[in-house]
């Protein structure tokens, strides 16, 4: 078949699934009667692969909370309810948020073939979007910063994720000179030149990639998608040091219904918020359709049932597809999962802000897990989650000597119980040298690659 008629057809198939979609419009009922404690939100629609992600990525970019979730799709048609909260616990009163609930889902339904390829709600279109994916190291995200503020670049966003030893994240930045998109290309062929030494370090050579686009893309799914390209839930082989503070593991069990020729995945986690994006968005890669599904997370403990086939129709007809689902599914709820102390930033936004804040943190040995950098107007609103070099709990020495040096009223600690609180230590005195010696060396790192001057 030749390249003109695979595109005929691949028009008729746009035009037909448009067609289905105008005589069955989608129909969202936002229901706040039924459920004394939440708000139902019922949705019945054409099923496309991809039309249960694209309706708990709404739920979720307007941070709301699933409590509860039943889903249903036999056929051509899926059926969808969804007990949903706002981030305070309470049922949805306000008119403009279920209206916009209603609006979005509508024009995702009309949608779907567009939003397979863009995968987005999120536009950069005023922004750069790069996309860094290597091995973690302390560090290494103020050596990425510094470099991106020699290079003249404003960093307006970003999210970073790290898992089983790997780094991934999503920069938007501009034009530190006018606030525009960076669009000239030797430029950008320069700064991906310039982070791809600095993600490859010493120990990262073959692995560590960069990427540079201007448009649209949903941060969190992109960051699942690179993530599970890069293969961090592949473990075996690979020595992961696990931090004494670490989670307990999710319990994922996969397994055939031979009479429904379905395969059941049962999934058991502590909750958390975006739990169930982060899931669907796992098996929506993976080419796994979901037929039914049973959700439950109204305490600590968070309950998914899942009936799936892949899209050819079929349950899973190996162990190893079985094992490989498992892990990926405990790989998705782990890279988001929180560990560490949260700091919080909140001051007015200037060039370099990252840089400087990411390198105190360098300096007095602490290793950031996630990050999320969002600016509002003038003001920077960035969270980190940070470890020691170890990934274990910082001990609040440490702490203190950052607040002072950024500013305690700018940097807070939100939750203060999640580090020590012991009196510093000759330990700790320790390992300010050596944050200042990890320091002296990350510099000349970066001195090499003519990104800073010399400070002798």
């Amino acid at each position: 078949m030749d390249s003109v008629s695979s595109s005929l057809i691949i028009d008729i198939d746009d035009e037909y699934e448009k067609l289905v979609i105008r005589m069955n419009p989608p129909r969202v009922t936002v229901d706040n009667t039924s459920d004394r404690n939440a708000t139902l939100v019922k949705v019945d629609s054409v099923n496309k692969h991809g039309s249960l992600l694209d309706v708990v990525q709404v739920l979720t970019d307007l941070n709301l909370t699933i409590r509860r979730a039943y889903i249903s799709s036999d056929g051509e048609w899926f059926m969808d309810v969804f007990h949903v909260v706002d981030q305070d616990g309470n049922k949805l009163s306000d008119d403009e948020v279920t209206d916009r609930i209603q609006k979005s889902l509508a024009a995702r339904a009309y949608n779907f073939r567009q939003l397979s390829r863009s995968v987005g709600v999120e536009a950069a279109a005023d922004h750069t979007s790069i996309e860094l994916i290597g091995r973690d190291r302390p560090g290494l995200l103020s050596e990425i910063f510094a470099v991106l503020a020699d290079l003249k670049c404003n960093v307006v966003a970003a999210e970073v994720w790290t898992h089983n030893s790997r780094m991934a994240s999503v920069v938007y930045i501009t034009d530190e000179a006018n606030g525009a998109p960076i669009e000239d290309s030797d430029r950008l062929a320069n700064i991906k030149r310039l982070l791809r030494y600095v993600l490859k370090g010493n120990r990262d050579k073959r692995s560590a990639k960069t990427a540079i686009s201007i448009g649209e893309t949903h941060t969190e799914r992109r960051l699942h998608q690179m993530m599970y390209a890069d293969r961090d839930y592949d473990i075996d082989g690979v020595e992961v040091e696990v931090p004494m503070n670490a989670r307990v593991k999710p319990i994922v069990n996969v397994e055939n219904c031979v009479e429904r020729g379905y395969s059941l995945i049962n999934v058991q986690c502590t909750d958390r918020p975006k739990l169930l994006f982060d899931t669907v968005c796992t098996l929506t890669d993976m080419q796994y359709v979901v037929f039914h599904a049973t959700i439950i997370a109204e305490g600590p403990e968070a309950y998914q049932e899942y009936y799936i086939r892949h899209l050819d129709g079929c349950p899973i007809s190996s162990e190893g597809e079985r094992q490989r689902l498992i892990h990926c599914l405990e790989a998705a709820i782990q890279r988001r999962t929180t560990e560490g102390l949260r700091l919080e930033l909140c001051c007015e936004d200037r060039v370099g802000l990252l840089s400087d804040v990411t390198r105190i943190f360098r300096e007095n040995g602490l290793s950031v897990t996630r990050a999320e950098v969002t600016t509002r107007g003038s003001q920077a609103v960035n969270v980190f989650y940070v470890t020691d070099t170890s990934g274990n709990p910082v001990q609040s020495g440490a702490i203190e000597m950052i607040r002072s040096e950024i500013g305690e009223a700018i940097l807070r600690v939100k939750d203060g119980s999640t580090y020590s609180r012991s009196k510093s230590s000759p330990e700790d005195r320790g390992r300010f040298s050596i944050g200042s010696l990890f320091r002296s060396r990350s510099e000349k790192f970066l001195y090499n690659l003519g990104l800073i001057r010399s400070c002798s």
